[in-house]
Order: structure tokens, then C-alpha cells, then sequence
């Protein structure tokens, strides 16, 4: 698979990610009458099946990481080039970007905008180092034919039982903050999220190591 088309699947993917999780964001909010828990839910079904459907789209040609956590894990167990790793990252965030323009274009909103979503505290960054670790382990321990249900699975639960709604995800993060929308956050509140983010993937790597047995550990 030539690299043109790796990077096109990880940044399209990523895109429409971002586009399902905001544009469901905004849909649910205009049609759930305030109630939050009831839009709340409608953003967590729209993301189950469009996280579902991208995986299993994109993955034969990139993996479908849509993830930069993701795609450093993959580089550093040598499933991905290192050489690749920086691209990847790259178009990761430039279609998270993208795909929160494209839902504020759908729903006729201001293209350019930034988040004023403040999300911050210990607890939010527990979150989302819990909810990075989950998706993480899960990629890690699935076999191969049903990592994208159970990666969908794992996300809809964690946008439940998380306090940060389980973003999981830096290219997320940085996607979200060009939307003040339901789905957005703050970028004074990035920081903490991408690192509790970085962290929770790396307790997933040494914790997946620990459950390996040691033939198969000395090859993660």
C-alpha cells in the first residue's frame, strides 16, 4: 500500500470522525430540548456507528489509527515505520481540523471558530487517562476481527462512565477545539487532556505486556 494512500485513509478517516462526533453534537443539542443526558446519548449512538464503519473502511489501508496516541503505540511496537509516525500525526490533526469544519458547514454554522467549552480538573484528566487506557488495551488484546466492535463498543461505554465523555484522542482534542459546540473544549484545556491521554497509553502498553505471556511479550 503506497504511503499516498496510508496518509489519504488516516486523514479522511480522522476527518469524518471528527464530522460525526461534532455534527451528531449539534444535532443532538438543537433537537433534544436542553436535556443533556438526551443529547448526550444521541452523540455516543452516532459515534459507536460511525467509529464502527470508518475502522472497518479504513483500517486494510492505514490501520485506521485516526489516533496520534494510537499511531506512536503502533511505531513503537514496530507496526508502523517510525519514518511514518510524524506523517501520520500530521494528518491526523489536519482532518481533525477539517472534519469540525465540514459540521459547522453542514449545520450553517461559523466555519472558524474556537471552543470556550472549559473542561479541566483532576477528575477530567483520571478520565480520559482511564478512557485512553481502555481504547489502548483493547486495541492491543482484540483479535483482528473484531477490533473495530469492540473499539466502538469500549468508546460508547466510555462516553458514558467518564467524566471527560472519553475523547481518547489528541487529534480529537485538537479537532474539538475549533468547534464551540456541544462536542467542543477550550485549547486552555487541551494540554491536560493530551497528556493524561499520552499517559493512559503507555499504562495500557506496559499493562498489556504484563498480561502477555513472555514469548509474545518479547515481541511487543
Amino acid at each position: 500500500m503506497s504511503l499516498s494512500r496510508k496518509l489519504l485513509a488516516e486523514g479522511l478517516g480522522t476527518a469524518l470522525l471528527l464530522a460525526v462526533v461534532i455534527g451528531s453534537g449539534v444535532m443532538a443539542e438543537r433537537l433534544s430540548g436542553g436535556n443533556v443526558a438526551v443529547a448526550l446519548l444521541a452523540n455516543t449512538l452516532a459515534t459507536v456507528g460511525g467509529l464502527y464503519v470508518l475502522i472497518e473502511i479504513f483500517g486494510p489501508v492505514s490501520g485506521a489509527h485516526f489516533n496520534p496516541a494510537v499511531s506512536a503505540v503502533m511505531a513503537w511496537r514496530g507496526e508502523l515505520p517510525v519514518a511514518l509516525l510524524l506523517p501520520y500525526v500530521a494528518v491526523q490533526l489536519v482532518g481533525a481540523m477539517l472534519g469540525a469544519w465540514l459540521a459547522h458547514a453542514m449545520f450553517d454554522m461559523n466555519i472558524l471558530q474556537w471552543s470556550v467549552k472549559l473542561r479541566s480538573g483532576t477528575g477530567q484528566w483520571i478520565a480520559e487517562a482511564v478512557a485512553t487506557f481502555g481504547l489502548l488495551l483493547v486495541i492491543l488484546r482484540a483479535p483482528a476481527t473484531r477490533v473495530a466492535a469492540l473499539v466502538a463498543a469500549y468508546i460508547g461505554a466510555a462516553y458514558w462512565f467518564t467524566a471527560s465523555t472519553a475523547f481518547a484522542n489528541p487529534a480529537a482534542v485538537f479537532g474539538r477545539m475549533f468547534s464551540d459546540s456541544f462536542a467542543g473544549i477550550a485549547p486552555a484545556s487541551a494540554p491536560g487532556f493530551v497528556a493524561a491521554e499520552l499517559a493512559g497509553a503507555a499504562l495500557a502498553v506496559a499493562v498489556h505486556q504484563l498480561l502477555s505471556s513472555p514469548a509474545k511479550a518479547r515481541h511487543v
